[in-house]
Protein backbone atom coordinates (compact mmCIF):
# COMPACT_ATOMS: atom_id res chain seq x y z
CA UNK A 1 0.00 0.00 0.00
CA UNK A 2 1.17 3.55 -0.28
CA UNK A 3 2.07 6.00 1.77
CA UNK A 4 -0.28 8.55 0.38
CA UNK A 5 -3.17 6.00 1.42
CA UNK A 6 -1.69 4.66 4.47
CA UNK A 7 -1.68 8.45 6.07
CA UNK A 8 -5.30 9.04 4.65
CA UNK A 9 -6.61 5.93 6.75
CA UNK A 10 -4.45 6.89 9.59
CA UNK A 11 -6.47 10.46 9.00
CA UNK A 12 -3.44 12.05 7.99
CA UNK A 13 -4.13 14.01 4.87
CA UNK A 14 -2.08 14.98 2.23
CA UNK A 15 -1.08 18.63 2.72
CA UNK A 16 -1.31 18.92 -1.14
CA UNK A 17 -4.92 17.87 -1.31
CA UNK A 18 -5.35 20.27 1.50
CA UNK A 19 -4.94 23.69 -0.90
CA UNK A 20 -8.51 25.15 -0.86
CA UNK A 21 -9.80 25.85 -4.57
CA UNK A 22 -8.73 29.28 -5.82
CA UNK A 23 -11.25 31.23 -6.07
CA UNK A 24 -12.45 33.08 -9.54
CA UNK A 25 -11.36 36.21 -8.64
CA UNK A 26 -8.09 35.11 -7.42
CA UNK A 27 -7.54 33.11 -11.26
CA UNK A 28 -9.05 36.38 -12.73
CA UNK A 29 -6.41 38.56 -11.26
CA UNK A 30 -3.79 35.92 -11.66
CA UNK A 31 -4.21 35.79 -15.34
CA UNK A 32 -4.14 40.08 -15.90
CA UNK A 33 -0.69 40.23 -13.76
CA UNK A 34 0.24 37.03 -16.44
CA UNK A 35 -0.75 39.43 -19.31
CA UNK A 36 1.12 42.47 -17.84
CA UNK A 37 4.03 40.87 -17.49
CA UNK A 38 3.66 39.64 -21.14
CA UNK A 39 2.73 43.27 -22.41
CA UNK A 40 5.56 44.21 -20.60
CA UNK A 41 8.22 41.90 -22.02
CA UNK A 42 6.47 42.61 -25.29
CA UNK A 43 7.26 46.12 -25.40
CA UNK A 44 11.20 45.72 -24.50
CA UNK A 45 11.22 44.00 -27.08
CA UNK A 46 9.84 46.27 -29.51
CA UNK A 47 11.71 48.77 -27.98
CA UNK A 48 14.95 46.41 -29.15
CA UNK A 49 14.08 45.99 -32.68
CA UNK A 50 12.79 49.81 -33.37
CA UNK A 51 16.31 51.19 -31.65
CA UNK A 52 17.92 48.51 -34.32
CA UNK A 53 15.78 50.37 -36.80
CA UNK A 54 16.96 53.54 -36.03
CA UNK A 55 20.10 52.56 -35.75
CA UNK A 56 20.04 50.52 -38.98
CA UNK A 57 18.19 53.46 -41.25
CA UNK A 58 20.85 56.11 -39.85
CA UNK A 59 24.08 53.91 -40.97
CA UNK A 60 22.13 54.05 -44.42
CA UNK A 61 23.18 58.21 -44.87
CA UNK A 62 26.62 56.65 -44.80
CA UNK A 63 28.70 56.18 -48.04
CA UNK A 64 29.53 52.98 -47.75
CA UNK A 65 33.06 51.60 -50.14
CA UNK A 66 32.00 48.47 -51.23
CA UNK A 67 34.59 48.25 -53.88
CA UNK A 68 37.68 48.54 -51.49
CA UNK A 69 39.70 46.42 -50.29
CA UNK A 70 40.78 44.10 -53.26
CA UNK A 71 44.26 45.21 -53.76
CA UNK A 72 45.60 46.60 -50.12
CA UNK A 73 46.25 43.22 -48.59
CA UNK A 74 50.37 43.11 -47.39
CA UNK A 75 51.09 39.98 -48.48
CA UNK A 76 54.64 39.93 -46.72
CA UNK A 77 53.61 40.05 -42.92
CA UNK A 78 54.60 37.07 -41.17
CA UNK A 79 51.78 35.08 -39.29
CA UNK A 80 53.47 36.32 -36.04
CA UNK A 81 53.20 39.78 -36.95
CA UNK A 82 49.36 39.53 -38.01
CA UNK A 83 48.35 37.71 -35.04
CA UNK A 84 49.62 40.79 -33.13
CA UNK A 85 47.81 42.88 -35.46
CA UNK A 86 45.13 41.06 -35.11
CA UNK A 87 44.43 42.12 -31.54
CA UNK A 88 43.74 45.72 -32.64
CA UNK A 89 41.91 47.56 -35.00
CA UNK A 90 43.41 49.58 -36.79
CA UNK A 91 42.17 52.21 -39.55
CA UNK A 92 43.36 54.44 -41.93
CA UNK A 93 42.12 58.60 -41.94
CA UNK A 94 42.33 59.87 -45.08
CA UNK A 95 41.56 64.38 -44.46
CA UNK A 96 41.05 65.44 -48.67
CA UNK A 97 42.28 68.97 -49.31
CA UNK A 98 39.41 68.90 -51.92
CA UNK A 99 38.14 72.30 -52.65
CA UNK A 100 35.07 70.42 -54.42
CA UNK A 101 33.25 68.69 -51.04
CA UNK A 102 31.47 65.79 -51.52
CA UNK A 103 34.48 64.14 -53.66
CA UNK A 104 36.29 60.91 -52.36
CA UNK A 105 37.70 59.40 -54.92
CA UNK A 106 40.60 61.45 -55.45
CA UNK A 107 42.52 64.69 -54.00
CA UNK A 108 45.87 65.09 -52.20
CA UNK A 109 45.37 63.71 -48.63
CA UNK A 110 46.66 66.59 -46.27
CA UNK A 111 45.56 64.65 -43.21
CA UNK A 112 47.22 60.60 -43.14
CA UNK A 113 46.33 59.21 -39.58
CA UNK A 114 46.65 55.68 -38.45
CA UNK A 115 44.07 54.98 -35.84
CA UNK A 116 45.15 52.23 -33.68
CA UNK A 117 42.06 50.20 -31.02
CA UNK A 118 43.49 48.24 -28.75
CA UNK A 119 40.67 45.85 -28.61
CA UNK A 120 40.63 45.04 -24.97
CA UNK A 121 41.02 48.03 -23.10
CA UNK A 122 39.76 50.39 -25.86
CA UNK A 123 42.55 52.67 -26.05
CA UNK A 124 43.15 54.95 -29.36
CA UNK A 125 46.52 56.13 -30.27
CA UNK A 126 46.94 58.08 -33.20
CA UNK A 127 49.66 58.53 -35.52
CA UNK A 128 50.02 61.29 -38.60
CA UNK A 129 51.95 60.79 -41.40
CA UNK A 130 53.50 63.65 -42.22
CA UNK A 131 51.75 64.21 -46.16
CA UNK A 132 55.53 65.39 -47.40
CA UNK A 133 57.23 61.64 -46.17
CA UNK A 134 58.77 60.38 -49.66
CA UNK A 135 57.77 56.70 -49.71
CA UNK A 136 57.20 54.21 -52.25
CA UNK A 137 53.28 54.92 -53.88
CA UNK A 138 52.72 51.55 -54.59
CA UNK A 139 51.58 52.40 -58.22
CA UNK A 140 50.51 49.42 -60.01
CA UNK A 141 51.57 51.17 -63.26
CA UNK A 142 54.95 52.27 -62.02
CA UNK A 143 56.57 50.13 -58.97
CA UNK A 144 59.34 52.46 -58.95
CA UNK A 145 57.34 55.26 -58.50
CA UNK A 146 58.41 57.40 -55.02
CA UNK A 147 56.47 60.45 -54.14
CA UNK A 148 55.31 62.24 -51.25
CA UNK A 149 52.97 60.34 -49.33
CA UNK A 150 49.85 62.23 -49.54
CA UNK A 151 49.96 61.72 -53.86
CA UNK A 152 48.98 58.22 -53.42
CA UNK A 153 45.30 58.94 -52.41
CA UNK A 154 45.37 61.45 -55.79
CA UNK A 155 46.70 58.70 -57.94
CA UNK A 156 45.08 56.05 -57.28
CA UNK A 157 42.26 56.77 -54.36
CA UNK A 158 41.70 54.93 -51.09
CA UNK A 159 43.22 52.01 -52.56
CA UNK A 160 46.52 53.07 -53.40
CA UNK A 161 46.74 55.12 -50.28
CA UNK A 162 45.92 52.01 -47.96
CA UNK A 163 48.42 49.50 -49.87
CA UNK A 164 50.87 52.54 -49.62
CA UNK A 165 50.51 52.65 -46.05
CA UNK A 166 50.43 48.96 -45.58
CA UNK A 167 53.89 47.78 -47.98
CA UNK A 168 56.32 50.88 -46.88
CA UNK A 169 55.04 50.62 -43.05
CA UNK A 170 54.44 46.82 -42.36
CA UNK A 171 50.71 46.81 -41.68
CA UNK A 172 47.27 45.54 -42.19
CA UNK A 173 44.86 48.11 -42.54
CA UNK A 174 41.69 46.68 -44.09
CA UNK A 175 39.24 49.95 -43.27
CA UNK A 176 39.59 53.75 -44.06
CA UNK A 177 37.62 56.81 -43.12
CA UNK A 178 37.95 59.52 -46.05
CA UNK A 179 36.46 63.14 -44.83
CA UNK A 180 36.85 66.94 -46.42
CA UNK A 181 36.93 70.48 -44.58
CA UNK A 182 32.97 70.53 -44.29
CA UNK A 183 32.78 67.45 -42.59
CA UNK A 184 35.13 68.93 -39.89
CA UNK A 185 33.50 71.93 -40.00
CA UNK A 186 30.14 70.67 -39.17
CA UNK A 187 30.74 68.42 -36.69
CA UNK A 188 32.95 70.94 -34.55
CA UNK A 189 30.03 73.48 -34.82
CA UNK A 190 27.50 70.86 -33.54
CA UNK A 191 29.55 69.51 -30.99
CA UNK A 192 29.35 73.71 -29.51
CA UNK A 193 33.06 74.18 -30.65
CA UNK A 194 36.58 73.30 -29.05
CA UNK A 195 38.60 74.94 -26.45
CA UNK A 196 41.65 75.37 -27.88
CA UNK A 197 45.06 77.92 -26.76
CA UNK A 198 46.80 79.44 -29.98
CA UNK A 199 49.59 82.40 -30.30
CA UNK A 200 49.14 85.46 -31.46
CA UNK A 201 51.18 84.21 -34.14
CA UNK A 202 48.88 81.50 -34.99
CA UNK A 203 46.00 83.60 -34.55
CA UNK A 204 46.95 85.99 -37.32
CA UNK A 205 47.82 83.62 -39.90
CA UNK A 206 44.47 81.95 -39.75
CA UNK A 207 42.67 84.55 -40.97
CA UNK A 208 43.72 83.97 -44.85
CA UNK A 209 42.21 79.76 -44.03
CA UNK A 210 39.23 81.32 -42.77
CA UNK A 211 38.13 83.09 -45.37
CA UNK A 212 38.72 80.04 -47.73
CA UNK A 213 37.34 77.91 -45.28
CA UNK A 214 33.97 80.25 -44.60
CA UNK A 215 33.55 80.13 -48.64
CA UNK A 216 33.88 76.19 -49.16
CA UNK A 217 31.82 75.67 -46.06
CA UNK A 218 29.08 78.96 -46.55
CA UNK A 219 29.84 79.50 -42.46
CA UNK A 220 30.66 83.05 -41.10
CA UNK A 221 33.04 82.94 -38.64
CA UNK A 222 34.98 85.48 -36.51
CA UNK A 223 38.70 85.98 -37.58
CA UNK A 224 40.89 86.44 -34.41
CA UNK A 225 43.76 88.64 -33.70
CA UNK A 226 45.56 87.96 -30.72
CA UNK A 227 46.71 85.09 -28.74
CA UNK A 228 44.64 83.28 -26.18
CA UNK A 229 41.89 80.32 -25.00
CA UNK A 230 39.25 80.21 -27.60
CA UNK A 231 35.95 78.17 -28.08
CA UNK A 232 37.04 77.62 -31.86
CA UNK A 233 34.09 77.12 -34.59
CA UNK A 234 34.35 74.71 -37.27
CA UNK A 235 35.85 77.07 -39.67
CA UNK A 236 38.13 78.49 -36.92
CA UNK A 237 38.92 74.70 -35.94
CA UNK A 238 39.86 73.45 -39.57
CA UNK A 239 41.76 76.93 -40.16
CA UNK A 240 43.74 76.11 -37.30
CA UNK A 241 43.97 72.76 -38.30
CA UNK A 242 45.50 73.33 -41.95
CA UNK A 243 48.76 76.18 -40.76
CA UNK A 244 51.41 74.90 -41.96
CA UNK A 245 53.85 77.95 -42.14
CA UNK A 246 53.35 78.58 -38.49
CA UNK A 247 56.09 77.37 -36.03
CA UNK A 248 57.83 74.13 -37.00
CA UNK A 249 55.97 73.82 -40.41
CA UNK A 250 53.84 70.32 -41.57
CA UNK A 251 54.97 68.88 -38.10
CA UNK A 252 53.77 71.17 -36.01
CA UNK A 253 50.31 70.93 -38.31
CA UNK A 254 49.89 67.55 -37.70
CA UNK A 255 50.25 68.09 -33.92
CA UNK A 256 47.51 70.50 -34.10
CA UNK A 257 45.15 67.94 -36.33
CA UNK A 258 45.66 65.34 -33.65
CA UNK A 259 44.50 67.84 -30.59
CA UNK A 260 41.33 69.11 -32.94
CA UNK A 261 40.79 65.31 -33.27
CA UNK A 262 41.18 65.07 -29.45
CA UNK A 263 39.23 67.37 -28.36
CA UNK A 264 36.24 66.59 -30.84
CA UNK A 265 36.26 63.05 -29.21
CA UNK A 266 35.91 64.41 -25.78
CA UNK A 267 33.04 66.43 -26.59
CA UNK A 268 31.30 63.53 -28.14
CA UNK A 269 31.68 61.46 -25.25
CA UNK A 270 30.28 63.96 -22.92
CA UNK A 271 27.74 64.78 -25.39
CA UNK A 272 23.75 64.10 -25.00
CA UNK A 273 21.72 61.68 -27.24
CA UNK A 274 20.38 64.80 -29.42
CA UNK A 275 23.71 65.94 -29.84
CA UNK A 276 24.69 62.71 -30.91
CA UNK A 277 21.60 62.29 -33.61
CA UNK A 278 22.51 65.46 -34.81
CA UNK A 279 26.02 64.14 -35.34
CA UNK A 280 24.70 61.25 -37.31
CA UNK A 281 22.41 63.19 -39.13
CA UNK A 282 24.60 65.94 -40.57
CA UNK A 283 28.43 64.26 -40.48
CA UNK A 284 27.46 60.42 -42.24
CA UNK A 285 26.18 61.58 -45.46
CA UNK A 286 29.26 63.49 -45.35
CA UNK A 287 32.47 60.80 -45.15
CA UNK A 288 32.85 57.82 -47.25
CA UNK A 289 34.35 54.32 -45.05
CA UNK A 290 35.03 50.66 -46.02
CA UNK A 291 33.39 49.94 -42.87
CA UNK A 292 30.39 47.88 -43.26
CA UNK A 293 27.19 48.62 -41.06
CA UNK A 294 27.58 45.45 -38.71
CA UNK A 295 31.39 46.95 -38.41
CA UNK A 296 30.34 50.33 -37.33
CA UNK A 297 27.95 48.69 -34.93
CA UNK A 298 30.80 46.74 -33.82
CA UNK A 299 32.83 49.83 -33.22
CA UNK A 300 30.11 51.91 -31.35
CA UNK A 301 28.40 49.61 -29.47
CA UNK A 302 32.20 50.32 -27.12
CA UNK A 303 32.21 53.89 -28.23
CA UNK A 304 31.81 55.57 -24.08
CA UNK A 305 34.57 52.84 -23.38
CA UNK A 306 37.17 54.37 -25.33
CA UNK A 307 40.02 56.42 -24.46
CA UNK A 308 42.57 58.66 -26.17
CA UNK A 309 46.10 57.27 -25.37
CA UNK A 310 49.44 58.75 -26.69
CA UNK A 311 49.70 60.24 -30.28
CA UNK A 312 52.79 61.48 -32.16
CA UNK A 313 53.88 61.61 -36.08
CA UNK A 314 55.69 59.42 -38.41
CA UNK A 315 58.62 59.72 -39.13
CA UNK A 316 60.24 59.43 -35.93
CA UNK A 317 64.16 60.54 -37.30
CA UNK A 318 63.70 62.47 -40.38
CA UNK A 319 65.58 65.09 -42.17
CA UNK A 320 64.08 67.49 -44.79
CA UNK A 321 64.90 68.68 -48.12
CA UNK A 322 63.89 69.21 -51.81
CA UNK A 323 64.33 65.98 -54.10
CA UNK A 324 63.26 64.53 -57.51
CA UNK A 325 59.91 62.91 -57.01
CA UNK A 326 57.39 61.29 -59.22
CA UNK A 327 54.53 62.86 -60.77
CA UNK A 328 55.99 66.20 -60.76
CA UNK A 329 59.08 67.32 -63.51
CA UNK A 330 61.15 69.48 -60.66
CA UNK A 331 61.92 68.33 -57.33
CA UNK A 332 59.78 68.88 -53.79
CA UNK A 333 60.02 69.66 -50.14
CA UNK A 334 59.87 66.39 -48.56
CA UNK A 335 60.15 64.43 -45.42
CA UNK A 336 62.92 61.88 -45.72
CA UNK A 337 62.87 58.91 -43.18
CA UNK A 338 66.06 58.57 -41.48
CA UNK A 339 65.89 55.60 -42.39
CA UNK A 340 62.53 53.71 -43.14
CA UNK A 341 63.43 50.42 -41.42
CA UNK A 342 64.32 51.67 -38.03
CA UNK A 343 61.35 54.14 -38.22
CA UNK A 344 58.82 51.56 -38.82
CA UNK A 345 60.62 49.51 -35.84
CA UNK A 346 59.76 52.25 -33.90
CA UNK A 347 56.39 52.66 -35.57
CA UNK A 348 55.53 49.27 -34.03
CA UNK A 349 56.75 49.15 -30.88
CA UNK A 350 54.16 52.55 -30.18
CA UNK A 351 51.77 51.15 -31.89
CA UNK A 352 51.84 47.53 -30.73
CA UNK A 353 54.36 47.89 -28.30
CA UNK A 354 56.57 44.94 -30.01
CA UNK A 355 60.08 45.98 -29.03
CA UNK A 356 62.05 43.38 -30.84
CA UNK A 357 60.21 44.17 -34.70
CA UNK A 358 62.10 42.63 -37.69
CA UNK A 359 60.84 44.60 -40.79
CA UNK A 360 60.07 42.80 -43.91
CA UNK A 361 62.12 42.22 -47.11
CA UNK A 362 60.10 45.09 -48.41
CA UNK A 363 60.30 47.39 -46.01
CA UNK A 364 64.10 46.89 -46.31
CA UNK A 365 64.20 46.80 -50.08
CA UNK A 366 61.97 50.50 -49.73
CA UNK A 367 64.23 51.91 -46.71
CA UNK A 368 67.59 51.41 -49.38
CA UNK A 369 66.28 52.67 -52.20
CA UNK A 370 65.40 55.82 -50.29
CA UNK A 371 68.60 56.03 -49.13
CA UNK A 372 70.22 55.35 -52.29
CA UNK A 373 67.91 58.66 -53.69
CA UNK A 374 68.63 60.93 -51.16
CA UNK A 375 71.68 59.88 -49.03
CA UNK A 376 69.72 60.37 -45.76
CA UNK A 377 70.70 57.35 -43.06
CA UNK A 378 69.43 56.26 -40.00
CA UNK A 379 71.15 58.13 -36.40
CA UNK A 380 74.53 57.08 -35.54
CA UNK A 381 74.26 55.76 -32.11
CA UNK A 382 77.47 56.03 -29.89
CA UNK A 383 78.63 52.95 -27.68
CA UNK A 384 76.43 53.82 -24.74
CA UNK A 385 73.34 53.82 -27.28
CA UNK A 386 72.69 57.66 -27.16
CA UNK A 387 72.61 59.70 -30.46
Amino acid sequence: MSDNRRNTRSGNVDPRRQQPKMSKKAMRKKRRKRKIILLVVELILLAVVLAGLWVWQKLDKIDTDEDFGKDVANEDLTADTKAILGEYTTIALFGLDNRANGNYKSGNSDVIMIARIDNETKEVKLVSVYRDTMLNMMDKDDEDAYSKANAAYNMGGPDQAVRMLNVNLDLDIKEYVSFDFNAVAEAVDLLGGVEVEISTEEAVAMQGYQEEVAEMTGKKSKELNVGGTYNLDGVQAVSYARLRYVGNGDFQRTERQRLIVNKMVEKALASDLGTINELIDTIFPEVKTSLTKTEILSLAKDAFGYSMGENTGFPFDQETGSYKVSYQSKKASCVIPADLASNVKQLHEFLYGTTDYEVTESVQNISDEIVNRTGVTAPKKDTDGDD
